[in-house]
């Protein structure tokens, strides 16, 4: 602390120093050696001081200027003499060496300075960002990143394939008895946001290992070579730590499939997957390493990276299902005030296809309109229109429809509702609204019963059938005239399940159970790469539209037997502009006992 206190008190006194003798020198004006002569013969000049070409001048007025001296002057001293003028006396500016050196030196003394203070700043920090060949990777602290298992839901599966690797972590030994070894690789794989970081952290945590985590992309630069020099430091400082944890996230970034081109050689990419390749499983053993990598496209990595020796263990983290999800929700609410009207079960069904960090992003959205509102804790009601918020987009409180157009919008939404709601085999009506958010005017969204695992055809098709709902209703009360283009995307949904049914799915007498692959707008057989003929391709768009047929025409007759339903679930909608399961169920109820009576 002294040493610094004294370095900044010097640098503090040089700089005044040296801004006080450029002032000095700012202040005494310079005039021409003519006029100084003139200044000599008219005597108003007291004293002068001579230095080298330059003269220091003090006028009878107690002015002060200087001059310099153009040439040699022999009669420059007599003229002095004569008009009795001191010389040399009393100096009007001292000017020493250690001034003028300090004068000249000074900036790049600063910069120096600065230069070093900024390096060792650098260096103090573990910031290496000015140094290419040093790695990127950074060691988590044990005090402020402690993540266990019981912290991370919705990956049961995977968290038991990896409780193995932090038991060997503890107790090598028991496993070592036994000729075990410890697993150099394991590869996560699965979409984004599904907790491969949180994992990968956790068995960290549970082992009480070291965790260095870097990007895939921190390794690659400009130059050629420096990806390599960055996988060795990494290791090198692994090594210093040993058990350790490596954490590779997006590793396909380096990891793709090496080109067969033989120019591509100095690729940079290629060159730092080679030495990963050689770290890992080379004739350097590096023992105690274990390297996880995190990717959500394993198809693209090179197949060097993925054989045994180097990712042992491939660990698939899938999006969660209902039961994961409320899981997730629990442990992102634990510590958050609920109202008692929280339905964890709802919450979860009402969210297929939701990540951990889409959860996560859910719970924050709600408590921040929850905050927004003055409440004191989160209720269901915060938590649904979140869900609509991501699912669908903003409310488009700017968007005024007339009345033509509600009527429009709410007759195609109750298609679609009851048409789901009255087809067995469709997953229940969750809610309707005529609400526009994002790019629609209104949605109906279905909640499913349980986790689909599997689909059988009468469900694929109860699903086109509801998909057509919304046209059909328009068709009905304003003729195909007046029909509108806003079932364009049921009608793309419904065509790709019909195709699939065809192509995929072998739904088809006609085709038969025969996967067909399209590659270039032409279908081939799959296993042989056969590609199929015309004839074939024209049988393909019969049984597609004889599909289609099929379920738009029993759609129409569901909605032409219950055409009260659809006229009072259309006025519903735009008196209520949202209408849940509950009213949903007792339109339907009320109108089919009229119909019965």
């Amino acid at each position: 602390m002294i040493k610094k206190i004294i370095f900044w008190l010097i640098i503090s006194i040089i700089i005044i120093f040296t801004f006080n003798n450029i002032i000095k020198k700012k202040n005494i004006p310079i005039i021409n050696y003519s006029n100084f002569l003139s200044d000599i013969e008219n005597n108003k000049i007291k004293k002068i001081k001579i230095n080298g070409k330059k003269i220091n001048v003090l006028t009878t007025n107690n002015n002060k200027y200087y001059t310099y001296i153009p040439i040699y002057d022999n009669n420059l001293l007599k003229n002095i003499i004569k008009k009795n003028i001191i010389l040399n006396t009393t100096p009007l500016e001292e000017q020493n060496i250690i001034s003028s050196t300090m004068i000249s030196w000074f900036p790049i003394i600063i910069i120096i300075t600065l230069w070093v203070f900024l390096i060792k700043k650098i260096y103090k920090n573990g910031n290496n960002s000015f140094i290419f060949n040093k790695s990127k990777a950074k060691i988590s602290k044990k005090k402020n990143n402690i993540i266990l298992f019981k912290d991370i839901a919705g990956c049961d599966e995977a968290k038991e394939e990896v409780k193995e690797i932090v038991e060997y972590l503890k107790k090598p030994k028991k496993f070592k008895k036994l000729g075990g070894k410890l697993p150099k690789g394991i590869l996560m794989i699965g979409p984004p946001g599904t907790g491969k970081t949180l994992l990968a952290k956790a068995i960290a945590s549970e082992a009480k290992v070291p965790f260095y985590n870097i990007s895939g992309s921190d390794f690659v630069e400009m130059f050629v070579g420096v990806g390599a020099s960055r996988v060795r430091d990494m290791f090198n400082k692994a090594k210093k730590n040993l058990p350790c944890i490596i954490f590779i996230d997006e590793i396909d970034a380096i990891g793709r499939k090496r080109s067969n081109y033989i120019n591509n050689g100095n690729d940079e990419r290629e060159q730092t997957l080679n030495q990963i390749l050689v770290e890992m499983d080379g004739f350097d053993k590096n023992k105690g390493i274990i390297i996880i990598g995190a990717t959500n496209r394993p198809d693209i990595l090179d197949p060097a990276l993925m054989r045994p020796g180097r990712f042992d263990r491939k660990v698939i983290i899938d999006l969660p299902d209902i039961k994961g999800r409320k899981q997730i929700i629990k442990i992102h609410t634990k510590n958050i005030p609920l109202n008692k009207d929280i339905n964890f079960n709802i919450i979860a069904k009402s969210t297929p296809g939701f990540s951990g960090a889409d959860l996560s992003n859910l719970v924050n959205e709600s408590a921040l309109l929850a905050a927004k509102n003055n409440k004191k804790n989160i209720s269901m009601k915060e938590f649904e229109i979140s869900k609509d918020k991501i699912i669908m987009g903003t409310e488009r409180k700017s968007l005024i429809m007339t009345k033509k157009q509600k009527e429009l919008s709410a007759y195609h939404e109750s298609g679609h509702t009851i048409i789901g709601e009255l087809l067995s085999e469709h997953d229940p009506v969750h809610k309707v609204t005529i609400i526009p958010r994002g790019k629609t005017l209104g949605l109906t969204f279905f909640l499913p019963k349980g986790n689909e695992i599997s689909i059988s055809k009468k469900k694929l098709e109860s699903k086109i059938c509801t998909l057509y709902g919304g046209r059909l209703a328009e068709e009905i009360i304003y003729g195909e005239e007046n029909i509108s283009i806003g079932s364009s995307n049921d009608i793309k949904i419904a065509t790709t399940i019909a195709k699939n049914m065809i192509t995929k799915w072998g739904y088809s007498n006609k085709i038969g159970p025969i996967l067909l692959e399209k590659n270039n707008n032409n279908y081939y057989i799959n296993q042989n790469n056969i590609e199929i003929s015309n004839y074939t391709l024209k049988i393909i768009e019969q049984e597609i539209k004889k599909i289609i047929k099929k379920n738009y025409l029993k759609a129409k007759k569901i909605l032409l037997d219950n055409i009260n339903i659809l006229h009072t679930m259309k006025d519903q909608l735009i008196k209520y502009e949202t209408l849940n399961r509950k009213q949903i169920k007792k339109i339907i109820f009320y109108n089919k006992n009229i119909n019965n009576k």
